[in-house]
């Protein structure tokens, strides 16, 4: 009999929702924004964008076309022309300011974040503290931009090697980090000289108009940054303008493999530089000889982090005979004090999904899997007393390769529990997926430490640790999982180019 998880009584969940729409956020714009202006879609149409918690309507923005797009890129082509000319040390102070109104205006911007993704403020803290780090990181790589001289092979010669700035750059944004996902890019963008237009997700936009004021305001220049703004439908036409104009230099773009596929493919006939952190498929392994409570605390850390909306959760629970009892027990016990209730409560700990067609995708394998035979120990429904996107913390044990959660990423609270005999049988189940994001596991081994890290076909290993992610850190993946890296000092490497100089001497 499967159990349900805590929640928020509904009486409670109705009032904080009603104090969260009374707030007045200052950020909160209805305009996109293209060289320092805040303007309407050429056509005049708008787009809702959803609170996911109580599913009104948070606020109204243009529903752009390729058209607003292309003004947006023009209006970045001729920022380039000088922004592309500054010195690092410039574009340092600049990003520093920034920073700083960042961190100033940071409680609303959480806030915002929570209210337009429906992540709990606790998690919504987390993104924009996280988010911030990376401006502040990237403020700093600005001056540390560098070049090569290289030994030349000849005497009538002097090789060496400078970084420039690609140009205008195309950055698409997923709606799970709408904040952190942009300031990892646009940070990393305008450190090297380049500018950028920005298209956020639909269902969180605003976030992404109120980071725009905020680097206005710290002296970024016009049409340095720009936000284009798009409902669904639309978006293909636009992200086909920002992949394929022939003043755009380079896309970063954080989202489905599928899209990402999409906007490769538009990318060709221009050969445009192309940066890809696509979608993942992340296994957890506990080794026997693993820490069991630190293996529990941070496999919740890492699955219901945005309600298990990351792309680097983890998404197969692969444990070791010898101890997969002891810690399920241990994670349904964690499990069942998580709290699924309004984002805006702190104490929620669980919010709800972005929007119903995420919610059906969830719930439609948990119950592929138990008309499949799994065993749901904990949760398996929709906390429809919340609403219709609260999706229960869910345990599903006996999940066998037919069931579609044990090969496809779930992107929700849902836990599936796979046991495992030896070392290469946890390592072959592990790597037998297209995607190749980020991988986790648990062990006291040192030895088996190394020899798991290097063997897992991932971009990025937690070892004994489920939260991996910072801004010193280069973030990404191999296979279908994408290509480049975000954060870090590599992280420069996307939006720029080595140019090769070669002097000639005189004949010595």
């Amino acid at each position: 009999m499967a159990r349900t998880v805590r929640f928020l009584t509904y009486e409670f969940q109705i009032r904080a929702m009603r104090r969260a729409h009374s707030m007045t956020l200052q950020l909160k714009h209805d305009k996109a924004f293209v060289n320092h202006n805040w303007v309407a879609a050429e056509s005049g149409r708008t787009f809702q964008v959803f609170s996911p918690s109580s599913e009104e309507v948070v606020s109204t923005v243009p529903d752009m076309d390729e058209n607003d797009a292309a003004k947006a890129i023009q209006a970045a082509h001729k920022a380039f022309l000088t922004w592309g000319q500054t010195t690092g040390k410039e574009r340092s102070v600049i990003l520093r300011k920034w920073y700083e109104l960042l961190v100033t205006n940071q409680e609303e911007l959480v806030k915002l974040n929570s209210t337009e993704s429906g992540k709990p403020l606790c998690e919504a803290q987390a993104e924009v503290s996280y988010g911030n780090s990376l401006i502040e990181w990237f403020s700093e790589e600005a001056r540390r931009i560098h070049g090569q001289v290289i030994s030349s092979p000849v005497k009538t010669k002097e090789i060496v090697l400078i970084r420039q700035p690609l140009g205008v750059v195309s950055l698409i944004t997923p709606w799970n980090f709408p904040h952190a996902m942009i300031t990892r890019k646009a940070g990393a963008a305008l450190a090297a000289g380049c500018t950028c237009v920005i298209k956020p997700a639909e269902d969180t936009p605003l976030t992404a108009l109120a980071l725009a004021k905020l680097a206005a305001e710290a002296g970024v220049p016009p049409g340095v940054i720009n936000v284009v703004t798009c409902d669904r439908p639309g978006a293909a036409a636009v992200g086909r303008q920002l992949c394929q104009h022939p003043l755009v230099a380079g896309i970063s773009f954080t989202g489905s493999t599928a899209v990402g596929k999409l906007l490769y493919s538009n990318c060709a006939a221009g050969v445009k530089r192309i940066a890809l952190e696509l979608g993942g498929n992340a296994p957890f392994i506990v080794f026997s000889g693993a820490d069991l409570d630190k293996a529990v605390d941070g496999a919740i850390a890492c699955k219901f982090r945005n309600s298990g909306q990351t792309c680097i959760s983890a998404n197969r629970f692969l444990v070791q005979e010898d101890v997969f009892d002891e810690f399920v027990n241990k994670l349904e016990k964690k499990m069942k004090d998580l709290v699924l209730g309004d984002p805006l409560s702190t104490s929620s700990r669980i919010g709800p999904l972005i929007n119903l067609s995420q919610t059906a995708k969830v719930i439609g394998m948990v119950n592929d899997a138990i008309e499949k035979g799994a065993e749901v120990r904990l949760g398996g429904k929709l906390a429809t007393s919340l609403g219709q996107r609260f999706c229960e913390p869910t345990l599903l044990l006996k999940v066998d390769p037919s069931m579609l959660c044990y090969n496809q990423e779930i992107f929700g609270p849902v836990v599936v529990c796979v046991k495992f005999k030896t070392e290469e049988e946890a390592l072959s189940i592990a790597n037998s997926t297209k995607s190749g994001l980020a991988g986790y596991f648990y062990t006291n081994d040192i030895n088996q430490a190394w020899r798991v890290a290097k063997a897992l076909s991932t971009g990025m290993v937690g070892i004994n640790e489920g939260l991996i992610s910072t801004a010193e850190a280069a973030f990404g993946g191999i296979k279908e999982s994408g290509f480049g890296r975000e954060g870090c000092h590599h992280g420069i490497d996307e939006f720029s180019y080595v140019k090769y100089l070669c002097f000639g001497l005189s004949q010595l």
